[in-house]
């Protein structure tokens, strides 16, 4: 088995990286940037505890949050709030208010997905002479 990335490693079509090696302490981590995607927008956040974002909404683009660590509580324009844990997911359109924040002791780390235009559909292509999914032999 190879080592966990840590750093930045780029190949012929594509980029791997571990948020500890985008940077250090709260703030934004520039996953789009660094990995150069460009389909979509992406950033993971690390925010320090008892810290809120401001409350906004997008002229665009509908955006998926994931929650890696921590709480993160969503704060809604229409007054409703809903926390989430690790693994947990929000979908938010673009002109909804909204505003994050981590009443935690501890970092919260939560990752920000951000697009307009539409699913493209399912567009996967195994290749001819691929192996299929199943058990890793040896």
């Amino acid at each position: 088995m190879t080592p966990a990335v840590e750093q930045v490693e780029q190949g012929d079509g594509w980029a791997v990286a571990n948020l500890s090696g985008l940077g250090e302490g709260p703030g934004f981590r520039k996953v789009r940037q660094e990995l150069g995607v460009e389909a979509f927008g992406v950033n993971a956040i690390v925010m320090p505890p008892n810290y809120q974002s401001n409350m906004h909404h997008h002229e665009e683009q509908e955006e998926v949050y994931f929650v890696h660590s921590g709480e993160v509580v969503f704060v809604f324009g229409d007054g409703s709030e809903k926390t989430l844990g690790p693994g947990g997911v929000a979908r938010v359109d673009a002109k909804t208010l909204r505003r994050l924040r981590n009443h935690g002791e501890h970092e919260a780390v939560y990752i920000c997905f951000g697009g307009k235009d539409g699913y493209v559909g399912r567009d996967g292509v195994l290749p001819d002479d691929g192996e299929r999914a199943g058990p890793i032999e040896g």
